[in-house]
């Protein structure tokens, strides 16, 4: 059976988030990535409760890809620490998930 994660960061523009999801399709650590937003984020950093608009990037890839798409997020990335969590896809279209497995070996 494939095993495929989704994988979420955000972003704090469309451009940026556009440009991660299109490098990580090009470069086949995911085989799809969906942009949304924006969305409000509240989170505390240095020290300080700090609320800013983003916008996510989803991303679908091959468990087996996973690092080469997380070291591919902190080498485009311009969050000094940006989220990157990763989440198995417990049940699936057998065909989607192969095709996601297809378009991400290496």
């Amino acid at each position: 059976m494939t095993e495929v994660l989704t994988v979420l960061t955000t972003t704090d523009s469309a451009a940026k988030a556009e440009g991660l999801a299109r490098s990580a399709v090009e470069a086949r650590v995911a085989a799809c990535a969906q942009v949304s937003g924006p969305v409000t984020s509240v989170y505390r950093w240095e020290g300080a409760v700090e609320s800013a608009q983003e916008w996510q990037v989803l991303f679908k890839t091959a468990r087996a890809r996973y690092d080469a798409l997380e070291a591919h997020l902190r080498a485009h990335h311009d969050y000094d620490t940006p989220e990157i969590i990763a989440t198995p896809v417990v049940r699936g279209d057998a065909g989607y998930l192969a095709w996601v497995e297809r378009e991400t070996a290496g």
